[in-house]
């Protein structure tokens, strides 16, 4: 029998026609009877829409889309910049994924979306199927706020969900293939809840290296790039790529799986009445002994509600049940505390291993912005890492993994892997000019940006804005900074040195003072970049840009920020922030 021929994608017709026709041709080739009925079977049509701060959300609004375009549904993948109220109207199914970023707020380019929904005037969305999947970290106190904003609010609008909102706390492989299914169930009655279909299916990327199976990558450099007079610690980490197939661009950032403190974890086996070689098992589903697991495995840093009230259980300390019974109390003691805390505070002993790591939390990779181009050092990723170290009820703290890299001499092998950032990129344009804003190791990114810049041979202009406390021992990559200055591959750079006068400054204040500047390098058309902490650094500057524009543009207050958000739209203002 001769193989069929088949219709392919390219031809110009839409899934349904298609399918019909290949149906045709195979029965007609089969010499068997055509299943018309099953050749006009209707696709489901299912908009997926994303709001995504380093790339996550929209990876899993793609995975989604495949599994569902395998279970004869027609999926269509929106950025959620590109949604309105408007668009809503002509939609009948709809799946947000959304991460969650700062104080509960919407990642960038789910901002107006968000604001639109929740607006008075948001219209009626009877008709409108949807779900909900939030991407969050529940050591945060506004744990997957923007996705359940959206999920209260489509509700509200008389929206029916048809499948349940699903939060991910930290790593969301597993709720999300959970989900996922679901999903696909809902859309297609065809495919049992139990069906067999691959809803696991990793994505394509460039290496074949993740966080189930990681690099083991040697240190080549590790340097405190302030001075020794400084309080604070910066180390410029350098790792090796070779014999790696490991290919980044700027923008994106790298997972590093980092180990706890070995003295912190034998005084939580010891102070537990434990001992380190009991076997335990860990989040993998293997066993391990006591100290492996906590070395490797488990967040011991930050102290968890759940492990307190395991703690709780074992003993009749009158002070820890006034600390479970009162939400303020509670709230105020696990600020700042680790797993190390409630054991010594409460003299807490624990029958077993298993009932210690019963209620921790797996130890998360940490995503660092890489901070060099690979077309300037070929087999080598940089970074930049500000190591944590403060005091907090009586304790020294450190940072897992900034004090963890810090501590990597020459030779030592860290657990790496490629975290791509679809959502902050350099523009391809080698000719547009670009403003970076970057104070303390927010630097990293626009580091690789010049690099990649200088080695592209790019013409368009280069304006750095970089702050820290003080010039003369927190000035990150002075000495390079300095060298394109005089190669004229960086066009001007603006200092804010806070603690070098009474008056503190930060570079939003340069912004201000430099805004006539600012906003013609908007008007011919730059691009504007921003690295660092959200909560505060990146709303200061934020509102900065805004009143530049509605000053020196001479507009209102809604026109400016109409100016600012046609920016974001266009990927003209792109933030990288934490």
């Amino acid at each position: 029998m001769k193989n069929a021929p088949y219709i392919p994608d390219n031809a110009p017709f839409n899934d349904a026609q298609r399918s019909w026709l290949n149906g045709f041709l195979a029965g007609l080739y089969s010499e068997s009877p055509i299943d018309t009925e099953s050749a006009n079977t209707k696709s489901t049509p299912v908009t997926i829409t994303f709001g995504s701060q380093t790339g996550t959300a929209e990876t899993l609004s793609k995975r989604v889309a495949k599994q569902l375009k395998a279970a004869n549904c027609e999926p269509t993948v929106l950025d959620m910049n590109d949604m309105t109220l408007e668009s809503l109207s002509s939609i009948k199914n709809l799946l947000l994924i959304t991460s969650t970023y700062g104080e509960g707020e919407p990642p960038d380019n789910a901002q107006s979306f968000h604001e639109a929904l929740m607006a008075e005037n948001a219209p009626s969305l009877e008709g409108l199927n949807y779900s909900v999947f939030g991407l969050g970290d529940s050591t945060y106190p506004d744990f997957c706020q923007c996705s359940r904003d959206f999920d209260n609010r489509l509700e509200s609008l008389g929206a029916n969900r048809v499948a349940a909102t699903v939060e991910a706390d930290g790593d969301p492989d597993d709720s999300f293939s959970i989900w996922a299914k679901t999903i696909v169930s809902t859309f297609n009655e065809n495919v049992a809840s139990d069906t067999s279909l691959e809803l696991d299916e990793p994505e394509n990327t460039a290496s074949q290296f993740n966080k189930n199976n990681p690099f083991l990558a040697k240190i080549i450099k590790s340097e405190n790039l302030n001075k020794k007079e400084s309080s604070k610690a910066t180390h410029h980490v350098e790792i090796s790529l070779k014999d790696s197939d490991i290919k980044y661009n700027v923008g994106d950032a790298l997972s590093v799986i980092p180990k706890n403190e070995a003295n912190l974890v034998s005084e939580i086996i010891t102070e537990s009445g434990l001992s380190p070689n009991e076997m335990t098992r860990v989040p993998n589903g293997e066993d391990e002994t006591l100290f492996k697991a906590l070395l490797e495995y488990y967040d011991i840093g930050i102290l968890n509600k759940s492990f307190l009230l395991a703690c709780a259980r074992l003993t009749k300390n009158e002070l820890l049940s006034e600390i479970i019974a009162d939400e303020e109390k509670l709230k105020t003691y696990l600020s700042k505390r680790g797993v190390i805390d409630p054991i010594v505070d409460f003299n807490i002993k624990f029958p077993t291993s298993d009932y210690l790591v019963a209620t921790l939390k797996a130890l998360k990779p940490r995503l660092y912005s890489i901070s060099s181009s690979q077309n300037a050092h070929n087999d080598a990723v940089h970074l930049t890492v500000g190591v944590v170290h403060y005091q907090s009820h009586g304790r020294e703290r450190h940072g897992v993994c900034s004090s963890y890299l810090a501590k990597q001499e020459r030779d030592m092998s860290v657990q790496i892997y490629l975290h791509e950032n679809k959502a902050f990129h350099l523009t391809k344009d080698d000719d547009a000019p670009i403003i970076m804003i970057g104070p303390g190791t927010g630097i990293a990114p626009f580091r690789a940006f010049l690099e990649e810049r200088e080695a592209r041979g790019a013409k368009g202009k280069n304006w750095l804005f970089f702050g820290d406390q003080h010039k003369a021992t927190d000035y990150l990559y002075e000495e390079q900074i300095a060298d394109w200055l005089d190669s004229k591959l960086l066009t001007r750079i603006d200092t804010a040195f806070s603690r070098d006068q009474s008056e503190k400054i930060y570079v939003q204040n340069r912004i201000s003072e430099n805004a006539e500047a600012f906003y013609n390098w908007l008007e011919a058309g730059c691009y504007i970049y921003v690295c660092g902490d959200a909560s505060r650094m990146a709303k200061d500057v934020d509102q900065a840009i805004h009143e530049v524009v509605e000053t020196v543009g001479s507009l209102s207050k809604e026109d400016a920020k109409a100016y600012v958000n046609a920016l974001k739209q266009s990927k003209r203002y792109l933030r990288d922030v934490y």
